[in-house]
C-alpha cells in the first residue's frame, strides 16, 4: 500500500507486532525515507507564549493574535500558514474565556480536521485517525481517570455549533494522542516545546537498536520567495544500509539503560513487551553495569551500595536543578564521582549520567576546564554503548566539543565538532539548523587550529583578546529534562 510521497514504504502486518513499515527499495546512511507533516500539533501550556504556534521554533518578538490573544507567530507568513487550523481554535477560545491544556487544543484540532476532510484516509497518509491505535483497554485506573477528566474538559471547550462526537470516539482520540503524541522541539533541538500527531510514522515499530531515527524539522519561512519556504515536518531517516524488504524501526526510548529498564519503560508508556534482538540477548547490558576489574575488583555488596548512592544522588540533584541551585548540583557530582570512581567501569551508565550532568552544569557556570575533562570521559563511555549513528551520541559529542572549546582545548574541540558532525549528517542532514551551526563551528576550529599549531602563544594572546572584546557564548541552561523520549507521555 503507498500514497504520495510515501512509495517506497509499505504497511504490513508485522508477527506478534501488528502493523509495520516496510521498505520497498534500498536505503543508505542518511537517506530520508519519508517526510511528514503533522496532522495536528499544539505547543506546551508553559511555552505558548514563546514559540511559535506554525514552526515551533523559538523566537524574541513574536505576534500575537489580535483575536484569542493566545497564539504567537514569528511574523504574519507564520500567522498566515495557521489560520485555517488556528480559525476555529480561535473564536472557540474567545468564547470559552480562556485557552484549554495542551491535550484538549490537540484533540480539538484533530476533531476540527476530521470535521472539515472527514476522518478516512487524509492525502499522503498510510492510514486514518479512526485506525491509529489507541490502547485505552490497557489504561490502569489513574489513567482512565485522567481519561474522563480531559473527555469532560473537551466538552466544555467544544463549540456546540461544530460537529458533534461520540463518547467512545473522543476517547478513541485522547487514547491516540497518549499512545501515539510525537514529542516535537525548538529549532536548536534543545528543548521538547510541542506535541503532535503523525500518523504514518505512527506506524514504524520499536527497536532498541533500530535502523532509522526520526528528526523533527521546523522548516523554514525565511526565504523571500513563498515557492521555496519549507514546511514543518518529521523526518524518518536510514542509519544503516536498508534492503528491500526490510522492516523500518526506531527506537521510542534512549538506549542508555539495561534491557531491563528499557523494556519495563516501553511496557508502561506504550503496553507491549520488547523482544528486540538487544533485549533478547541484554546486548550491552555488561557495559552498562561495568564494575572496575583487577587487583583492586569491589566487593559485590561495595558495588551495591555505590550504585544505591548513585540513585539518590541523583534524586536530590533533580530536584536542585529545579530551584536552580547549580553549585549545590556541582558539589553533588563531585562527591558522587569520589564514590564511582574507585568502584564503577568507565561505561556504567551511573558514572555516565553523574559526568553528562556535572560537564553540562559546569559549562553553564563558565568552569569550562573541569567540564571538558568530564564531557571527554563521558563521550568516551557514549561511544562503546550507542549505536555509531545516534542522534543523541551526535548532541552529546557536540556539546563536548563545544565545551573544550571554550575550555581553549582547541585539538580536542575540533576533533569533537568533527565527529559530530559526522553523525548529525546522517541523523538530521546537511539543512537541518543544528547541523548548520556545526557546521560553521567547524570552519571556525579548523581555521583556530591551523593558527593554533602555527603558533600557539599568537594564538593565546588573540583568542584572550577575541574574548575580551565578544560576550563569550554562554552554555545554554541546562535543561532538567531527561534526554526526551520520542512519543510524547504526560507524566
Amino acid at each position: 500500500m503507498t500514497k504520495g510521497g510515501m512509495e517506497s514504504v509499505e504497511v504490513f502486518t508485522s508477527e506478534g507486532k501488528g502493523r509495520g513499515l516496510k521498505a520497498q527499495k534500498e536505503f543508505l546512511p542518511g537517506d530520508v525515507i519519508f517526510a511528514e507533516p503533522a496532522y495536528a500539533a499544539v505547543v506546551f501550556d508553559s511555552l505558548t507564549h514563546v514559540i511559535c504556534h506554525t514552526c515551533f521554533k523559538r523566537q524574541e518578538r513574536l505576534h500575537r493574535c489580535g483575536q484569542c490573544k493566545f497564539a504567537y507567530y514569528c511574523d504574519r507568513t507564520c500567522q498566515r500558514a495557521a489560520w485555517l487550523n488556528h480559525k476555529n481554535e480561535c473564536s472557540a477560545i474567545k468564547k470559552h474565556g480562556k485557552a484549554p491544556t495542551e491535550n484538549i487544543r490537540l484533540a480539538a484540532r484533530i476533531m476540527w480536521k476530521i470535521e472539515r476532510e472527514g476522518s478516512g484516509l487524509a492525502e499522503g497518509c498510510l492510514v486514518s485517525i479512526d485506525d491509529l491505535q489507541n490502547h485505552v483497554d490497557s489504561f490502569d485506573e489513574e489513567e482512565k481517570k485522567e481519561l474522563r477528566a480531559d473527555v469532560e474538559s473537551f466538552l466544555e471547550f467544544w463549540p456546540p455549533q461544530s460537529q458533534q462526537f461520540g463518547m467512545q470516539y473522543i476517547s478513541h482520540i485522547f487514547g491516540v494522542i497518549s499512545c501515539n503524541g510525537f514529542t516535537l522541539s525548538d529549532q536548536r533541538g534543545l528543548q521538547a516545546v510541542g506535541v503532535g500527531i503523525f500518523p504514518n510514522l505512527c506506524q514504524a515499530n520499536h527497536d532498541c537498536w533500530p535502523n532509522c531515527t526520526v528528526i523533527f524539522n521546523n522548516g523554514n519561512h525565511e526565504a523571500v520567495r513563498s515557492m521555496f519556504h519549507t514546511q514543518m515536518r518529521i523526518e524518518l531517516r536510514a542509519l544503516t544500509k536498508i534492503s528491500p524488504g526490510d522492516e523500518l524501526t526506531v527506537s521510542y526510548v534512549d538506549f542508555l539503560n539495561v534491557s531491563e529498564e528499557r523494556r519495563k519503560q516501553l511496557k508502561k508508556q506504550y503496553y507491549f513487551d520488547c523482544t528486540c534482538e538487544h533485549c533478547k540477548k541484554q546486548i550491552k547490558d555488561d557495559l552498562m553495569l561495568a564494575v572496575k576489574q583487577g587487583e583492586g575488583k569491589p566487593s559485590a555488596e561495595t558495588v551495591k551500595e555505590v550504585i544505591q548512592f548513585s540513585k539518590d544522588t541523583l534524586e536530590k540533584i533533580n530536584k536542585a536543578r529545579m530551584e536552580g541551585l547549580y553549585h549545590e548540583v556541582v558539589k553533588m557530582c563531585r562527591e558522587c564521582l569520589k564514590k564511582q570512581e574507585p568502584v564503577l567501569g568507565d561505561t556504567n551508565i551511573y558514572l555516565l549520567r553523574i559526568l553528562s550532568i556535572a560537564s553540562e552544569v559546569l559549562s553553564y557556570l563558565q568552569m569550562f576546564e573541569e567540564a571538558a575533562d568530564y564531557a571527554k570521559r563521558m563521550v568516551d563511555g557514549y561511544l562503546k554503548i550507542y549505536h555509531p549513528n545516534n542522534a543523541q551520541l551526535g548532541m552529546a559529542v557536540m556539546r563536548a566539543g563545544v565545551t573544550h572549546w571554550h575550555a581553549g582545548l582547541i585539538e580536542a574541540g575540533h576533533g569533537l565538532i568533527c565527529k559530530a558532525y559526522a553523525i548529525l549528517l546522517i541523523t538530521h542532514g546537511p539543512s537541518h539548523p543544528i547541523t548548520k551551526d556545526l557546521e560553521v563551528m567547524r570552519v571556525q576550529t579548523e581555521m583556530e587550529l591551523r593558527m593554533f599549531q602555527q603558533n600557539e602563544l599568537m594564538y593565546y594572546k588573540m583568542r584572550e583578546a577575541a574574548l575580551k572584546n565578544q560576550k563569550i557564548q554562554v552554555m545554554p541552561e541546562p535543561s532538567n529534562e531527561t534526554s526526551p523520549s520520542l512519543f510524547h507521555k504526560k507524566e
